[in-house]
């Protein structure tokens, strides 16, 4: 073999090496954006709570910066996550998202599927709990349908996010950006906890991310009802604008982009629910009508 075609094949390897790598590289940083995308953090947010610059960060998710275990870590960090939860394909996954990923993987109907046979096989009878919890993005009708829903049955409808604001004794956005993540996220399981304790039977409104947080989400599942209020992402933002909140129209494409990334990335957590209403294109007399019907035998004794 002569020097010069050993030097190429060489050359070859290493090249190879260098694009897996930049594959690598990108993926962790799809991861971020991904994390970031379901804990609901902006990126000025992650900056300020990792001291890694927005710039960098952007850089970072886009598979632009060759990022250090340092810069990692405290990115992992503000995020509340495991530095291992950053990397692709790790052994240190917990079992629930190797099953989620798996999930992912499969089209609608296959995922339908794959669900009931395990709702039949290890499922047991839902108990009556602590009445029925409403789960899914802001402009899915969480509060107004919630409180039609607990005026009928005479329960009352408690939004988590305010309890959380109680027991912090300051607003949400507040509380992410002066204190973090994971101070938000030890709030939103006390504020659970405390729920649960002080109402026998409720209806109540949980944030979008809480699926998130699988310690959270696995003790709303076991202690109530839980329905997922779906819509596509175009409504979802038009109702928000329709609420008076102007700022999903800053940067238009680019936020609809993103809460279409937050919808994936979160739908086979949303998919846990006992029951999909699909508010998109209907009006909220005929969704009432369905939610009532569907939670009937888990508030009904209350009235």
């Amino acid at each position: 073999m002569t020097q010069s075609h050993s030097k190429s094949k060489k050359e070859t390897s290493l090249a190879s090496e260098d694009t897996e790598l930049e594959k690598y590289i990108a993926r962790i940083g799809e991861q971020i954006k991904v994390i970031r995308s379901r804990r609901g953090m902006i990126r000025k947010d992650l900056s300020r709570h990792s001291d890694v610059s927005e710039r960098y960060l952007a850089q970072a998710e886009t598979g632009k910066a060759n990022i250090s275990i340092a810069l990692l870590w405290r990115i992992a960090h503000a995020l509340d996550v495991e530095i291992s939860d950053l990397l692709p394909e790790s052994s240190a996954r917990s079992i629930n998202t190797t099953l989620l990923n798996f999930m992912r993987n499969l089209d609608l109907e296959d995922q339908k599927s794959a669900f009931a046979v395990l709702k039949d096989h290890f499922g047991e009878k839902i108990e009556r709990g602590h009445g029925v919890a409403l789960i899914g993005l802001r402009g899915a009708g969480k509060t107004h349908l919630g409180s039609l829903l607990a005026d009928e049955f005479r329960v009352p409808f408690i939004r988590l996010g305010e309890v959380i604001e109680e027991l912090a004794q300051m607003n949400i956005g507040e509380l992410i950006s002066l204190r973090g993540q994971s101070a938000f996220r030890r709030y939103e399981m006390q504020a659970l906890e405390k729920v649960i304790q002080d109402h026998p039977t409720m209806v109540l409104e949980v944030g979008g991310s809480l699926v998130s947080q699988s310690d959270t989400f696995n003790l709303l599942l076991d202690s109530f009802y839980s329905v997922w209020l779906k819509a596509s992402p175009e409504e979802h933002m038009q109702r928000v604008i329709d609420q008076g909140d102007m700022r999903p129209m800053a940067g238009n494409k680019e936020a609809l982009e993103d809460l279409r990334l937050i919808l994936g990335e979160r739908e086979a957590e949303y998919k846990l629910a006992n029951y999909t209403l699909d508010t998109s294109d209907r009006n909220i007399t005929h969704c009432l009508s369905e939610l009532v019907e569907t939670t009937r035998p888990y508030l009904e004794s209350s009235t």
